[in-house]
C-alpha cells in the first residue's frame, strides 16, 4: 500500500511511494506528530537522479526489517532537496559540521524542535567498506535519545548555535577593493589549479566550472593575452570530444568521474547544459570556432527534444541509471555497433570513437574523441569531409537504434531558476546563432512561467509539475528569472519581459534583504520559520542566489538608470569581496558580476528605422560587457524602458547608436554603415 508521498507531485518523492518506510512529506502533519509524540525525526534528502540515493532506497528503505525499526523510533520525513533547497541548505551545513563533509542522500536526525543531532550521507543497510551499517546509526541514534536525551538535546542546541552563526557571520574579514586586481588575482589563482592536460580545474572528479572559465574569457578579452583564451579553448576541446559529451544526442553529463573526461556521472541536469550552453556560444563569438557552434547547437536540441514540456517549461535532469545499471542507455560494445552500421563503417567508427572489444568502462564503452576528425582522417588515410560525413550518418544510425532502448528516468519538475538559466541559454544563442528555434523555445518557457509560476505580481512560485505549481519562490528563482528576463528582451525587444523583471528584482529588494546586513537571505520575510535563514554569497552546482542578484541589479541599473539598483549591488559585491579574494573557485559567478559591474560596460541605445537589425548584428559580437536596448520610434511607450530613450532620437530619419557609460553618452553615430563598423570596434580585443 502506498504511503503518504503518493500525494506529492516530486518524482524523486513518488519514487519512495511504495517503501514500506512510513513517509511523510516536510509539512506540519510530520512536525506536529514529532513534537505530540517527543519522538525524533530522521530527515532524508535526495535527488531523483542521485545514483547513490537510488542505492540506498533499494538496500534499507525497500528493507521490511529496517523499515520497520525507522517507523517504530522516528518520524520519517522525506524531501526533495530540488523542491526545498532551504532545508537542504540548512541540513547539509550542519552534516558537513558533524562530519567534515557531505553528499546526497542526506541522512539527519533531528529533535521535535528540529535541531540536527546526528547525521551523515548514504550508509550500507550493515555494517561494510568500513561504514557503520544503517541498522547501527539507527540502533544508536535510537539508543542516545532514549538513555541521554537531555545529552542529546544540548549538542543539538550547540549545534543550531553554530548554525546560526555561520549564517550571521557572513563574509568576515578585512576590506577588499572591488577593483581588477581582484579579477586578476582570481585569475591567477584559477591558473594554478589548472589541469595544461586535459583542460578544466582540479582531478578527478572533475566538474565543469562554467562560470570560472567565463571570466578567463573575459580576463583574455580584458587584458588581449592568449594565454587565458587557450586555457579556455583547451577545456572546451577536450570537454566536447570527452564521454561527458552525448556524441549521439547532444547534452552534457553532470561531471567527469576521471580527470580526463572520459567517464561521466551519467545523470544530465538542466542547469548544467544551460551554462555550458553560453559558454560554448560565447567561445563561438570570441573564437569563431564552428566545433563549439555545433556543440552549443546539438545541446540545446537535445533540450527541446528530450526535456522541453508540452506547455514550454524546461524539465530538471535524467538520470544516469536505466534499467537499474548505471550509464546502461549510453553505452557500446564493438559487436553492437558493427551489427548496426556493417563491419565497414563500424571498424571507421570504432577506430575513431575509441571503441574496443575489451571496452573503457565496465566492458562497454563509452564514446569519445581521443583524436580530433581531422587527425583521425590522417591517420586513417582518408579526406576529412567525407569521413565526417560518414560518421555524421553512422551517428544518426546509433542514434536511431539508442532511442529503442529503456531510457533513464527523467525528472519533469519545472524549476522556475533552472528554467531562468536555460531561458537565458536560449535566448542567447538563438540571437548569437541565428537559430529562431532557440528564441522562440526561450519566449514559450518564459511565457509559461509568468502565466504559470506568478499568482500575483511580483510574486513567484518555485515548481510546477503538470498542472500543480506551488512552494515558495526562493532568492535564485527571482533572481535567475530576472535575468534571463532581461537577456529575453534583448534579444526579442519585447519591453513586456523588462517590465516583469523589474518586478521581480523590487520584490527581491523587499522581501530577502534586510537593513542590518548587505546582501539577501536565500528566502523571504514571509517563507515559513525555519532553523534559521540563511545567506550565501557562493555558488553551488548553479549560480548563487546573491551572484544573479548583482547581475540582474548591475544590468537592470545600467539599462533603466537606476542607482537604487546599482548601490545595492555595490553592497553585496563588497560583502562578497573577501570570499571573492580567497576563494574565486567557489564564487565564479559572482566575480562575473563583479567584471561587468567593473566595466567599461557601453550602454547601446539603438534608434531609428532599422534599429532590430542593428541590434541583431549586436548579439552576433563578443560582448560580454554591455546592455542594449533599441526601438525604431523612441517616443514613451509607458515601460521602464523610456527613460533610456530621453533626448536619443534619429537624426534626420537615419538610424543613430549612442554608446553610453553610466547615462552619460558620446556623441551619436549615424547611419547605418558608421553603426555596423562601430559594433565591430566595441568587440576589438585590445593589443597588449
Amino acid at each position: 500500500m502506498p504511503n503518504r508521498l503518493a500525494d506529492e507531485t516530486s518524482p524523486y518523492l513518488l519514487q519512495h511511494q511504495d517503501n514500506p518506510v512510513d513517509w511523510y512529506p516536510w509539512g506540519p502533519e510530520a512536525l506536529t506528530r514529532s513534537r505530540d509524540e517527543q519522538k525524533p525525526i530522521f530527515l532524508s534528502i535526495g535527488y531523483s537522479s542521485c545514483h547513490w540515493c537510488h542505492v540506498m532506497e533499494h538496500e534499507s528503505f525497500e528493507n521490511p526489517t529496517l523499515a520497520a525499526v525507522m517507523n517504530e523510533q522516528f518520524v520519517c520525513i522525506k524531501v526533495d532537496r530540488e523542491e526545498r533547497p532551504d532545508l537542504d541548505q540548512i541540513y547539509m551545513n550542519a552534516v558537513q559540521l558533524m562530519t567534515g563533509q557531505g553528499g546526497w542522500p542526506m541522512s539527519v536526525f533531528l529533535t521535535p524542535d528540529l535541531e540536527p543531532f546526528y547525521g551523515g550521507t548514504y550508509w550500507p543497510p550493515a555494517a561494510s567498506r568500513g561504514m557503520p551499517g544503517f541498522d547501527q546509526v539507527l540502533h544508536a541514534a535510537h539508543d542516545a535519545w532514549s538513555q541521554r536525551r537531555d545529552q542529546v538535546l544540548a549538542g543539538a542546541r550547540e549545534m543550531t548555535s553554530e548554525l546560526r552563526q555561520l549564517t550571521s557571520k557572513g563574509t568576515d574579514g578585512a576590506e577588499v577593493a572591488l577593483d581588477d586586481q581582484l579579477l586578476h588575482a582570481a585569475a591567477h589563482i584559477l591558473d594554478r589549479n589548472f589541469d595544461p592536460t586535459y583542460g578544466g580545474f582540479g582531478q578527478a572528479p572533475k566538474f565543469p566550472h562554467t562560470a570560472e572559465l567565463q571570466l578567463l574569457l573575459r580576463w583574455w578579452q580584458r587584458t588581449g593575452n592568449d594565454q587565458w583564451l587557450d586555457r579556455v579553448c583547451l577545456s572546451l576541446d577536450r570537454m566536447a570530444a570527452g564521454g561527458i559529451y552525448d556524441h549521439l544526442g547532444g547534452g552534457f553529463a553532470r561531471y567527469s568521474v576521471d580527470a580526463g573526461w572520459l567517464v561521466p556521472h551519467f545523470e544530465k541536469m538542466l542547469y548544467d547544459n544551460a551554462m555550458l550552453s553560453n559558454l560554448y556560444v560565447e567561445a563561438f563569438l570570441a573564437t569563431g570556432n564552428a566545433n563549439y557552434r555545433r556543440v552549443a547547437c546539438e545541446t540545446l536540441d537535445y533540450v527541446l527534444r528530450d526535456m522541453t514540456d508540452a506547455q514550454g517549461g524546461f524539465y530538471s535532469a535524467e538520470d544516469a541509471d536505466s534499467e537499474g545499471v548505471e550509464g546502461k542507455f549510453s553505452t557500446w560494445s564493438s559487436t553492437e555497433i558493427n551489427a548496426i552500421l556493417g563491419n565497414e563503417r563500424g571498424t571507421t567508427f570504432c577506430r575513431v570513437y575509441d571503441v574496443t572489444d575489451a571496452g573503457n568502462y565496465e566492458g562497454k564503452n563509452i564514446l569519445h574523441l581521443p583524436k580530433t576528425i581531422a587527425q583521425a582522417a590522417q591517420v586513417l588515410g582518408r579526406d576529412e569531409d567525407e569521413l565526417a560525413d560518414e560518421l555524421a550518418a553512422s551517428r544518426e544510425e546509433l542514434f536511431a537504434e539508442r532511442a529503442k532502448r529503456v531510457r533513464p528516468g527523467l525528472d519533469d519538475k519545472v524549476l522556475v531558476a533552472w528554467n531562468g538559466l536555460m531561458i537565458d541559454a536560449m535566448a542567447r544563442a538563438g540571437a548569437a546563432l541565428g537559430e529562431a528555434r532557440f528564441v522562440e523555445a526561450a519566449r514559450r518557457a518564459a511565457d509559461f512561467l509568468l502565466e504559470k509560476m506568478v499568482p500575483e505580481p511580483g510574486k513567484l512560485l518555485h515548481t510546477c509539475r503538470g498542472s500543480v505549481a506551488k512552494l515558495n519562490a526562493y532568492l535564485d528563482d527571482y533572481t535567475t528569472l530576472a535575468n534571463s528576463l532581461v537577456s529575453l528582451y534583448e534579444v526579442t525587444l519585447d519591453e513586456t519581459y523588462l517590465t516583469r523583471a523589474v518586478e521581480f528584482v523590487d520584490t527581491v529588494l523587499a522581501r530577502f534583504g534586510d537593513e542590518a546586513t548587505p546582501g539577501f537571505f536565500f528566502t523571504a520575510d514571509t517563507h515559513e520559520e525555519l532553523l534559521t535563514r540563511t545567506k550565501d554569497y557562493t555558488d553551488n552546482a548553479t549560480p548563487g542566489g546573491n551572484s544573479m542578484a548583482v547581475m540582474a541589479l548591475v544590468r537592470l541599473g545600467k539599462l533603466l538608470g537606476r542607482t537604487d539598483y546599482l548601490d545595492a549591488a555595490h553592497r553585496t559585491l563588497e560583502a562578497a569581496a573577501p570570499l571573492m579574494q580567497q576563494i574565486p573557485m567557489g564564487t565564479g559567478q559572482m566575480l562575473l558580476a563583479l567584471d561587468l559591474w567593473l566595466g567599461p560596460t557601453p550602454e547601446l541605445v539603438l534608434v531609428g528605422d532599422g534599429a532590430r537589425e542593428f541590434a541583431s548584428s549586436v548579439h552576433k559580437q563578443f560582448l560580454p560587457r554591455r546592455t542594449m536596448t533599441a526601438r525604431e520610434d523612441a517616443s514613451a511607450m509607458g515601460t521602464p524602458v523610456d527613460r533610456a530613450f530621453e533626448g536619443r532620437a534619429a537624426e534626420k530619419g537615419k538610424p543613430a547608436l549612442y554608446v553610453c557609460e553610466n547615462q552619460n553618452c558620446q556623441a551619436p553615430i549615424i547611419g547605418e554603415i558608421a553603426i555596423k563598423k562601430a559594433i565591430r570596434d566595441l568587440a576589438t580585443i585590445p593589443d597588449r
